[in-house]
């Protein structure tokens, strides 16, 4: 259990949803979208994938450059996007591009560390 489960687990769901927060997603804080600009915080990584390299999570922000299968990818952390799909925040150590691709196209479904955004 994370630090925030451990923080809710003695709340009733009663409370929760008295401030209007439900349960589903008070288990989700710590996961949340990042705006076009905004990186995130280092944490693991590698791997090999064939996707475009995006400014946030989502596919309205601007392309930064595409990974192709011969690349060597540093992962730092997951977000959820707007989109409802995880993406991670990357270094692409081929060309020195950095940015959100969505997990799902990368290698090992990109990083499964949240971001602290």
């Amino acid at each position: 259990m994370n630090a925030l489960g451990k923080l809710l687990a003695p709340v009733p769901a009663a409370a929760l949803m008295m401030t209007g927060v439900a349960s589903a997603q008070a288990s989700e804080v710590g996961v949340q979208h990042a705006a076009c600009g905004v990186e995130g915080s280092f944490f693991d990584g590698g791997g090999e994938a064939g996707a475009r390299i995006r400014t946030g999570s989502s596919t309205g922000c601007t392309g930064r450059g595409s990974i192709q299968p011969s690349h060597r990818l540093v992962y730092w952390c997951t977000t959820r996007g707007n989109d409802a799909e995880f993406w991670t925040y990357l270094f692409n150590y081929t060309t020195g591009v950095k940015g959100w691709t969505r997990n799902n196209l990368l290698p090992n479904f990109g990083s499964h560390h949240d971001c602290k955004i």
